[in-house]
């Protein structure tokens, strides 16, 4: 083999390695954190289980922003989109892989992606729960209000493990589980702000860091 073809070989090998640009805008993290605890890949998966909760069809468009990112190599399918989240601890189908880093990486960029796109109908939503508790009215009884909500419940009961203690309280109390769909719409706002996927991906391993 010839030192071109070999040259040929590596420089292929480092374009195949090579990390998605779209991922070099988050911010990097101390050597000494390689992977993701379960409790980042709790929020991860929660953040977009409430955008599956704000539009239909959610995953193939997340599938579809994936590949507009060149992150396909990353998240490859439904079917691995489906094996990353099921990360998350919470999940009936916990699977107890580890995300690393680079996988975190792209779920955190697609969700903020994703957000961005539905941020008009996020703003609004939180509006307007704003305006119902002000007026001491139960937020489903807004119509848009109700309409996410109940999509969440269903998602969230339907994938999360209720042997667990924490979501059999979740599930048992439709204010707590209300809560917890609305305060994922403050953090889904909180990434479409200006540096917003980035400050989102710092705040996972806040308290994680030493």
């Amino acid at each position: 083999m010839t030192s071109d073809s070999v040259s040929v070989i590596s420089d292929s090998d480092s374009v195949v390695k090579s990390k998605p640009s779209i991922l070099e805008v988050l911010p990097p993290l101390p050597d000494s954190v390689r992977v993701c605890s379960p409790r980042v890949q709790q929020t991860i998966d929660l953040m977009l289980l409430a955008i599956e909760a704000l539009e239909l069809g959610a995953s193939e468009k997340i599938l579809a922003t994936a590949r507009e990112l060149q992150l396909q190599n990353i998240v490859k399918s439904r079917v691995e989109l489906w094996r990353l989240r099921c990360t998350n601890p919470w999940r009936r189908s916990y699977n107890r892989d580890v995300l690393d880093l680079e996988q975190a990486q792209a779920l955190v960029v697609l969700a903020s992606y994703r957000a961005r796109e539905q941020e008009k109908i996020i703003r609004q939503l939180l509006t307007e729960e704003h305006h119902m508790k002000e007026k001491q009215f139960p937020v489903q009884n807004h119509y848009l209000l109700s309409v996410y909500l109940d999509r969440f419940d269903a998602h969230f009961r339907s994938r999360m493990n209720s042997r667990r203690t924490k979501i059999a309280a979740y599930l048992n109390s439709e204010n707590l589980l209300n809560e917890l769909a609305l305060s994922l719409l403050n953090k889904l706002l909180f990434c479409t702000g200006t540096q917003g996927m980035q400050r989102f991906w710092i705040s996972l391993f806040d308290g994680e860091v030493a």
